[in-house]
C-alpha cells in the first residue's frame, strides 16, 4: 500500500521564492471529504490527477494518486463546486524537497511548507523560512481549508 508521510509548517518569510527551482499552478477540489477518506481532483499546470487518501494517523496515511486526462480533471473540478487555487514552489534544501504552497483568493495570505519523508522517524534540516509546525492540526489539511471558501 502507498503511504504519504508528511510534515507541514507555516511559513515565516518569502525567501523560499529565491531558493525555488520550479513553480507550479495548482487547482484542486474534492469529490469526497470524510474523516476516513478523501477523493481529490487536481490540475497541476497542464496535467490532471485523481488522488484517494485514507484516514490520517499521526503524520501518515494511505495515498493513491493517478494521472488522468486534463480535460477529465477539468470536468471533475466543475463537479466539486468549490476549488482552491495555489502556487507551489519546489525548494530543494539539504538533500530534501520542500513544497511551499501560496494559497490564492479567500485563503490568501496563507503560505504552508510541506516535506514528504520516507518514514515517521526521518530527520531533516529546517530552512529559515519554516515556522510553526501544523502537521497535527486538521485545520491545515487542504480538505479543511476548502471549507473556508
Amino acid at each position: 500500500m502507498a503511504r504519504e508521510i508528511e510534515r507541514k509548517f507555516l511559513v515565516t518569510d518569502d525567501c523560499y521564492k529565491k531558493m525555488s527551482t520550479e513553480r507550479l499552478c495548482i487547482r484542486q477540489g474534492y469529490l469526497c471529504k470524510e474523516i476516513e477518506r478523501t477523493v481529490r481532483v487536481r490540475t497541476i499546470n497542464d496535467k490532471g490527477f485523481l488522488t484517494v487518501k485514507g484516514k490520517t494517523c499521526g503524520i501518515s496515511r494511505p495515498e493513491f494518486e493517478y494521472e488522468i486526462p486534463f480535460d477529465d480533471a477539468e470536468s471533475m473540478l466543475a463537479m466539486c463546486g468549490k476549488c482552491l487555487e495555489k502556487t507551489r514552489y519546489i525548494v530543494p534544501f539539504e538533500g530534501n524537497k520542500w513544497e511551499v504552497d501560496e494559497y490564492r483568493g479567500a485563503l490568501s495570505p496563507l503560505v504552508v511548507a510541506e516535506i514528504e519523508l520516507p518514514s515517521e522517524e526521518s530527520t531533516f534540516e529546517i530552512p529559515s523560512f519554516v515556522g510553526k509546525e501544523v502537521s497535527d492540526d486538521p485545520g491545515y489539511f487542504n480538505s479543511s481549508l476548502i471549507a473556508r471558501l
